[in-house]
């Protein structure tokens, strides 16, 4: 029966970790457009303006072209944490002079702006973002304030008037570009930081298993072996001498390898055994680990432990397909023990019902597979059975029901038509 793996849950997270990286570049990406067309309507306007004639268009849309491209480079190198000096130098000089064409139109003004937006995702310091923006402002300050007195000749304010108004004005849209850009890559980080503690976390489980496992096989075999060690090398030494006593610590020996094969064989069962407590506490950290939201019913006291034990197997198995075959934020898992008649639209007497429900099923997925025919089989020895298949829009609910002994053969059990569903939200 496959289970959900350290490695399933470390490509899932990868999954989500690398479809949010994608979110944020096309996200960057999209806000290209906000200079791409402005610069495209100023063009336009000035051509129509008799402002600019063709190969200033022609330069004008290549250098656009130019800078979209750089952008991309910055984008890209700022999620992935580096720098390209070369690309930022480039793109500053495009964005310069296409920033000159603000003396054709207004429109132009942007340019400059969204550069300084994709430059500062690459790691840098807050004096060197603040240099940027004043520098900025200052550059478009001063572009501005030539093309004001050009563009509006009969304007009475003078230019030392006016450079200031725009120095402030672009230095304050920069820092604000410059402030949603830098949060938006902080929250591209925080995922990535995420990411990197749960796989820390997921490593460390299975050393601290590994080591506990060491510590049990250990304790488990150090003495019968030292024991077995000491009873043949006396026997090797008496076998000459005093053959009686060399067959007794032979008998010894024989007796503690059988005694040592029990104990293994104790703690293989041990391991093997699955507990409905323990593997509901385990389903919980391990769909909290993939980032699904889970609630869990307080399973009923005084279950047979055969009946827990395919329950858990149960359980394990949901979770598994929870993860492999769905993107779901929310589970839902509830144990409800019926005695008596069968009522309330529920198909089983006296038994414990298991039900499963997840949302984030992804297209027309099968129900079946080895692991639910697996489940099927283990549960059909107890005289239950297994249901599993869509549950609205794009949900999935496993149920399953095992008939319960009766309660003089079980030591008690709940009252008749009991249902123990109280949800503990994860």
């Amino acid at each position: 029966m496959a289970v959900a793996t350290t490695a399933d849950i470390e490509e899932q997270a990868a999954r989500k970790l690398e479809r949010y990286r994608r979110v944020t570049y096309r996200s960057f990406m999209f806000a290209a457009v906000g200079f791409v067309l402005p610069g495209l309507y100023g063009l336009e306007e000035a051509y129509t303006d008799g402002d600019a004639p063709v190969p200033v268009v022609v330069a004008a849309v290549a250098g656009l072209a130019v800078l979209a491209w750089y952008y991309a480079r910055l984008v890209r190198a700022g999620l992935e944490g580096t720098t390209s000096r070369r690309d930022a130098v480039g793109s500053g000089a495009v964005a310069g002079a296409l920033s000159l064409m603000l003396l054709t139109s207004p429109w132009f003004s942007v340019i400059p702006v969204f550069w300084v937006s994709a430059v500062v995702l690459s790691p840098m310091g807050r004096r060197r973002i603040a240099a940027l923006c004043a520098g900025t402002g200052a550059y478009c300050g001063a572009v501005g304030t030539v093309a004001a007195e050009r563009l509006y000749p009969d304007g009475d304010a003078p230019w030392y008037a006016i450079f200031p108004v725009l120095f402030a004005l672009y230095t304050a849209i920069s820092g604000f570009v410059v402030f949603v850009n830098r949060y938006q890559r902080r929250m591209w980080e925080l995922h990535q930081e995420a990411y990197a503690a749960r796989d820390a976390l997921a490593r460390l489980a299975v050393t601290e298993e590994r080591l506990r496992f060491s510590r049990d096989l250990h304790d488990l075999l150090g003495h019968s072996l030292s024991l077995i060690a000491v009873k043949s090398e006396l026997a090797k030494r008496t076998v000459r001498d005093d053959p009686d006593r060399a067959g007794a610590e032979m008998a010894d020996v024989q007796h503690a390898a059988r005694e040592a094969l029990r104990e293994v064989r104790a703690a293989v069962r041990g391991y093997r055994a699955v507990e409905l407590d323990a593997e509901l506490a385990g389903v919980r950290a391990v769909l909290e680990a993939a980032g699904v939201r889970c609630e869990i019913g307080r399973p009923p006291d005084g279950l047979p432990p055969e009946v827990g034990s395919v329950l858990a197997w149960v359980i394990r198995e949901g979770a598994t397909n929870v993860i492999k075959h769905s993107e779901a934020r929310n589970c839902a898992i509830s144990l409800v023990v019926y005695g008596g008649p069968a009522r309330g639209g529920v198909p089983y007497g006296d038994s414990v019902v298991l039900e499963m429900r997840n949302d984030g099923v992804r297209g027309a997925e099968a129900a079946g597979g080895s692991g639910l025919t697996g489940l099927a089989e283990r549960v059909a020895v107890l005289g239950g059975e297994i249901t599993a298949g869509r549950h609205g829009r794009d949900g999935f609910l496993l149920r399953a029901a095992v008939p319960l002994p009766p309660a003089h053969e079980r030591g008690g059990g709940t009252d008749a038509g009991q249902a123990l569903t109280a949800g503990r939200p994860a």
